[in-house]
């Protein structure tokens, strides 16, 4: 009996307490250290040595409820290490603006650098085969379809000065691969087809470099067709605000055929003219800032970064530092595939040597103190983390307001869709004569049609509130909008969304009564029934479907019908409600026009109880 008792023992020994064959470790003694700003309960308690679970029972006692992710405020943090004894200090953030790189540069330092040139507009209007023209290349050929896929920046000589040409895709499904253009361009070459004339992406072209804020010229291509019109291309951008000078406007007018080379040296020409008039200078004696224009994965030779250097000299061995990633450049080469050791303002280069791979439109800069770099990478990926976390930049209809009560805000960016363009006219229209206290309206879109994932788009980009009139966003744009942060507002009364916009500019809180879409069902089949009228038999794709629900009936994105439901049932049963994923047969009140493929969206009114 000793004997086992003895080996029961060893046993627990080697086992631990419990017999689990854990063996519990001495913990070492917690250490001075220091935190960034942002750090979560599961960072904290690793650097003090402590558990997780320790710290958030200890905070759940003070009367704090967090989770092993949440981030703690700085109060809590000091609170916690004098729990547990720990001297932890907070590492001081680099403020980047501070930096020899963003310090004014010195007038007599200033040089003039060349102008960067976006070339925009709807697909097959001639944009690539204008830029294949102007550097004397064929890019046309090796692209798929002929349609450019990526964005490319290039650099010519016209006349004994450097222009640089990026070269946006025209086709509407990289919209935000043009608006990120637009971004970092000086001028926007708009390419519109004489024999096409304005399209869709034109529009949004236009858009996009509105609100980029760019001075715009227009090259009308393809005069040399038979069936061109130059004069219904310029009446049609008359329209839009863009003027040709020949009619008394600003917006400068090239005519030419890209094709047959005609008209090309007019255009170059207006492009010198416009970079003259901006003065567009640089400082080529400082290390260099700009953007990345694209970024891959080679797999020979690893992440690949097209930058396009805006201010100073980008440098060969140069420690740079682009978006969260960072390295020391390797090997760099010019438009043309040349290895060279510098490149100037307003100058694209391909460099090797980051640690991965950035992301298109980030900012980059060149630093010769590496620790410094390393520095600045961490707390841009800190950054990046902690915006995550918030899900979006974009600002929501309560947030823009309250900005604008704290006279941070000075103008609100719009987007109009409605049923007929007549209606989005009339809207816009009325919306931009509203200045209230300072604060303008700027409808920077205004079209028909339904709200589309370009709308989104766009007002992600520009901060913008999407108003629609009698149209309504499909369940995919919804949740596009959602995880963009984009707020859409809905209406079918212009004096109510005007009143709206009037509030929310004096920094008020939002209507008293607001409309919550309570499920949208799409129409499978029809019955026609007499004495009953047009059954719609539908899969509920969305929340639920009430039987007290007002209801809207719409079609290709466009509201037809706005009402209430004559009846609804499951089967042969006349049921309350129906819920996401069940079929359902429905009618509508005094309405009998359904068809398959429609959408009904059912909504309620609920009073907002203010604060």
């Amino acid at each position: 009996m000793a004997k086992t008792n003895n080996r029961n023992n060893r046993n627990r020994n080697k086992k631990g307490d419990y017999g689990t064959g854990f063996v519990p470790r001495k913990k070492e003694e917690a250490r001075d250290c220091t935190y960034k700003d942002g750090i979560t309960v599961k960072e904290l308690a690793e650097k003090i040595n402590k558990s997780p679970a320790d710290i958030i029972k200890f905070l759940f006692m003070m009367g704090q409820m967090v989770t092993i992710n949440n981030s703690l405020d700085d109060e809590t943090i000091q609170l916690i290490a004098m729990q547990y004894n720990v001297s932890i200090t907070k590492e001081e953030e680099v403020d980047e603006n501070s930096l020899e790189d963003d310090v004014p540069d010195n007038e007599e330092d200033l040089v003039p650098r060349a102008p960067i040139v976006t070339i925009m507009g709807h697909v097959d209007h001639g944009k690539t085969t204008l830029l294949d023209n102007i550097r004397k290349t064929h890019v046309t050929a090796s692209e798929f379809g002929g349609i450019t896929q990526h964005i490319g920046a290039y650099q010519v000589e016209v006349k004994g000065q450097r222009v640089t040409f990026l070269d946006t895709p025209g086709h509407e499904a990289f919209t935000a691969m043009r608006a990120r253009g637009a971004k970092m361009t000086d001028i926007v070459v708009i390419v519109v087809a004489a024999d096409d004339g304005v399209m869709p992406q034109t529009k949004e072209a236009i858009d996009h470099s509105r609100a980029a804020g760019v001075p715009m010229i227009v090259a009308v291509n393809k005069i040399d067709k038979h069936n061109a019109n130059v004069d219904r291309v310029y009446t049609e951008l008359a329209d839009y605000d863009l003027m040709p000078e020949e009619w008394g406007g600003s917006t400068m007018f090239a005519k030419l055929s890209a094709k047959q080379g005609i008209g090309i040296d007019s255009l170059l020409e207006m492009i010198l003219l416009q970079a003259e008039i901006m003065e567009l200078k640089a400082n080529p004696k400082k290390a260099a800032t700009g953007t990345v224009v694209e970024a891959k994965l080679d797999k020979g030779r690893g992440p690949v970064a097209t930058l396009l250097v805006q201010n100073g000299t980008l440098k060969t061995g140069d420690m740079v530092v682009a978006g969260t990633c960072i390295g020391r450049i390797r090997k760099m080469t010019d438009d043309k595939g040349r290895e060279i050791k510098s490149a100037l303002p307003s100058m694209p280069v391909e460099i090797i040597g980051l640690d991965n791979v950035p992301e298109a439109g980030d900012h980059f800069k060149a630093f010769e103190n590496e620790k410094l770099a390393r520095k600045i990478a961490d707390q841009r990926a800190q950054k990046k983390i902690e915006e995550e976390r918030r899900s979006t930049s974009a600002m929501s209809f309560d947030d823009l307001t309250e900005q604008i009560k704290q006279g941070n805000v000075k103008e609100v960016n719009i987007i109009v869709k409605a049923d007929v363009t007549g209606s989005a006219e009339a809207v816009k229209s009325s919306m931009e004569k509203v200045n209230v206290d300072g604060v303008k309206a700027t409808v920077i879109r205004a079209t028909a049609g339904a709200i589309s994932e370009s709308d989104i788009m766009l007002a992600n980009a520009s901060n913008a509130i999407i108003y629609g009139f009698n149209v309504r966003p499909n369940a995919t744009i919804k949740k596009l909008a959602e995880e963009s942060g984009v707020t859409i507002r809905l209406h079918n009364i212009i004096y109510k969304a005007l009143e709206e916009l009037e509030m929310m500019m004096k920094g008020l809180k939002a209507p008293v009564f607001e409309e919550v879409i309570t499920g949208q069902a799409t129409v499978k089949q029809t019955y026609k029934v007499s004495k009953i009228g047009t059954i719609a038999g539908c899969m509920v794709d969305d929340g639920v479907i009430k039987r007290t629900s007002s209801v809207r009936l719409i079609r290709d994105g466009v509201v037809i019908y706005t009402g209430v439901i004559g009846s609804l049932q499951r089967f042969k049963d006349s049921v309350r409600e129906v819920n996401q994923g069940y079929e359902c047969g429905l009618t509508i009140e005094r309405f009998n026009d359904i068809k398959e493929g429609d959408v009904i969206e059912a909504f309620e009114s609920q009073q907002v109880v203010e604060e």
